[in-house]
């Protein structure tokens, strides 16, 4: 038997998914009622549809991964890297053969991605590590994870604006940019707009005053294809409860060079080579940043989600989001009290506010009609004061989004109108 072939049961290949490759819809478009029946999330107690629109703070997560997660948490359950026992060397390469997915899924090597709790984690670990700090170039639409570990670990950071409809404004940047800069961080799609970098542009104008570009890429990779090599990015930072996947588990993809020159963060087990009590030297990267028992079923179920969403084409969600954005937001501009947030082609995100209703009381009429948002700063402080609100609403997509949705997601807010009048 290969260790290809005793890797895949281990990694939690979705059922249906080779079949969704094989034979994807003749116009592009999903099948909604298809993919709605993957996620038992989207029903309420009552058995009716639930319209979740809040998958920018977290993804419904598919069967597939749910059966992932199980199998991995139960019937083959073992830890990694130190058994010798049989069940523990397949779980390791389970847990290494997910590694090697999520690095496939966002087109990097195994060698180059170190898993983390999350995107937060993931941009701690390249603040407090990157050993050339200086100052760091951040957008006015970062959220707080791609703001405070910067503050935390010493930096000096500039803000660079925005353009009228909600992007970061590279010609700013352009103009902001010094050779004191060690490090440009933006978000590759933001968490409140939606609006999508330029991100090699973003890239070239880091490299050619000597910085390094770091990526959040936390709302670019369920909705949008990812190739770190196309976008010439150094490092590349996101989650996977946002990618329909578990909680606790994300990655740090950092090219091998740079990883190489990292000192590690966390001590602990795993990350090293050799311990005495007089010194300690170090594993080679990527283990040198995984200090301790790893998240070895959420791992799996990561390269679980990686399996579901490749099978369906970032390309395909993505221009699936963008026809519900589209509807979205056509059905709030026939409000002549409804301000509208960021880009007209916005990435699965739509971002609003009403005249004289809070979102927070928007959030919570609108959960009385099964329709799920998100009300408040979204973790974006900063660009709230720009923006001049103290909060907005958030309508978010995902894969098994449809025009139901947005529907019930405009019936809600011109029922909560007239109930404030």
């Amino acid at each position: 038997m290969s260790e290809h072939d005793l890797i895949l049961p281990r990694i939690g290949k979705v059922p249906g998914a080779d079949a969704a490759l094989h034979h994807p819809p003749a116009d592009g478009r999903l099948p909604d009622a298809d993919r709605k029946a993957d996620f038992p999330g989207l029903r309420t107690a009552a058995g009716g549809p639930w319209h979740y629109l809040d998958t920018a703070a977290t993804a419904q997560k598919p069967q597939g991964v749910i059966d992932a997660v199980t199998r991995a948490m139960g019937a083959d359950y073992a830890t990694v890297h130190r058994g010798v026992y049989t069940r523990s060397a397949e779980m390791t390469l389970g847990y290494e053969a997910a590694r090697r997915r999520v690095a496939q899924f966002i087109g990097g090597r195994e060698d180059e991605v170190v898993f983390t709790r999350g995107a937060t984690e993931a941009i701690n670990l390249a603040a407090y590590s990157y050993p050339r700090k200086g100052r760091v170039l951040l957008s006015a639409l970062e959220h707080h994870s791609n703001i405070v570990p910067w503050q935390l670990a010493g930096w000096q950071v500039d803000v660079c604006p925005l353009t009228p409809d909600g992007r970061i404004d590279l010609d700013a940047a352009e103009r902001m940019l010094t050779r004191d800069h060690a490090m440009v961080a933006f978000a590759h799609v933001s968490n409140v707009l939606g609006s999508v970098l330029d991100a090699r542009r973003a890239a070239d104008l880091a490299h050619g005053v000597g910085a390094v570009l770091l990526l959040d890429g936390c709302q670019a990779v369920p909705r949008l294809p990812v190739d770190v090599a196309a976008l010439d990015c150094d490092f590349y930072a996101f989650s996977g409860h946002k990618l329909y996947g578990p909680t606790g588990i994300g990655a740090l993809w950092g090219r091998a060079a740079l990883l190489d020159a990292m000192p590690p963060w966390q001590g602990g087990g795993a990350m090293i080579e050799r311990v005495t009590f007089e010194r300690t030297s170090y594993a080679p990267p990527p283990q040198r940043f995984e200090a301790g028992t790893p998240a070895i079923v959420e791992a799996i179920g990561l390269a679980a989600a990686c399996d579901y969403v490749a099978a369906i084409g970032p390309a395909a969600i993505h221009a699936h989001e963008a026809r519900l954005v589209a509807a979205t937001r056509e059905g709030l501009r026939a409000m002549n009290d409804v301000r509208l947030f960021g880009p007209e082609d916005s990435a699965g995100i739509v971002s609003f506010a009403l005249d004289g209703i809070h979102p927070h009381d928007l959030g919570t009429i609108l959960d009385e009609e099964d329709v799920a948002i998100r009300a408040g700063h979204h973790c974006a402080q900063p660009l709230m004061d720009r923006l001049g609100v103290p909060a907005t609403a958030r309508a978010s997509f995902g894969l098994y989004s449809d025009q139901d949705d947005v529907a019930a997601l405009i019936r809600g807010i011109e029922r909560t109108r007239r109930i404030f009048g």
